[in-house]
């Protein structure tokens, strides 16, 4: 990676931390610095759970137990066990009176400071600003996905299967039903016989993808979704990715799966990608192309 492209990335980070007071012991001109404010802010009217704040935010445990004391003594929140029957260690957190009306103070102020930034600037750079901030923003968000292994019997593996069927369920034509789909078992997507790949934002669940290890012929992609939430930043192509390397990294030479019409955007992605299409090399019923890829080794 060229070194021009981090200091890029280190003049950018200095003057936005200036420019929106991160430096400030007194955010938003409020006695509390900013961490103080922005955990505040996540709290929100409706409250939170407080492992949630902890993936959102990532806070390690110990800074945000203190930032929560810190807002407590200040008789701006209450933590205590959520309404869960037979489960005391789910801990919420959520705002006192004080701590609502502490909340609609920033909201109103970061409207002004949102406002203070824009107004210098003419219609077209204000314009340009916008927009170029909304590109950082996905850019970021990108960045900030994390994709690993996991389990396929994980509940956030399971999650993201569900919500795979759900979607090609409503975007299939005959709609779909997976008992009536080629089986994927859970014992083949697990080292040595395959993988499963889970995309996390936050901790939170937003894509998958999974890879059948086929002896004596090529591995096999299943089960690759993401999120609308983060959907066009790239984190298809990226599973993709790391399902071929996985793949090539094992001794296999190329790379296969197949794919309903309606899929579009999939179907594109894996032309983009190198995948070139093949004569059927199975009878899945929801299938209506089928594509493979060689491997460099």
């Amino acid at each position: 990676m060229s070194s021009d492209l981090v200091a890029t990335v280190r003049r950018f980070n200095r003057t936005v931390t200036q420019r929106v007071g991160a430096l400030d012991d007194q955010y938003m001109s409020r006695d509390r610095p900013l961490a103080q404010a922005r955990l505040l802010w996540e709290i929100g009217p409706d409250g939170a759970e407080v492992a949630a704040l902890r993936a959102r935010l990532g806070l390690d445990s110990g800074y945000l137990s203190r930032l929560l004391r810190t807002l407590e003594a200040d008789g701006l929140v209450t933590v205590g066990p959520a309404d869960r029957a037979g489960d005391g260690r789910v801990r919420t957190a959520a705002l006192t009176e004080a701590g609502r009306a502490e909340w609609a103070e920033l909201d109103r102020r970061s409207d002004e400071y949102a406002r203070s930034i824009l107004e210098p600037l003419s219609e077209q750079r204000r314009a340009r600003l916008v927009a170029a901030m909304a590109e950082v923003e996905r850019l970021l968000v990108s960045s900030m996905v994390v994709i690993e292994p996991c389990p396929p019997a994980d509940p956030r593996a399971r999650a993201c299967v569900r919500a795979y069927a759900r979607e090609v369920g409503q975007r299939f034509d005959e709609g779909f039903d997976p008992a009536l789909s080629n089986p994927v078992r859970d014992e083949e997507l697990l080292p040595p016989a395959g993988l499963f790949l889970l995309a996390a934002l936050n901790g939170e669940p937003v894509g998958c993808g999974a890879l059948k290890l086929h002896p004596g012929a090529p591995a096999e992609i299943k089960r690759v979704w993401v999120a609308d939430s983060v959907r066009g930043l790239g984190i298809g192509r990226r599973l993709l990715d790391h399902l071929e390397r996985y793949a090539a990294e094992h001794g296999w030479a190329a790379v296969r799966l197949d794919t309903n019409r309606n899929l579009t955007e999939a179907i594109a992605m894996y032309r983009a990608a190198g995948y070139r299409e093949i004569e059927p090399y199975n009878t899945e019923r929801y299938a209506h192309h089928w594509f493979e890829k060689p491997l460099a080794p």
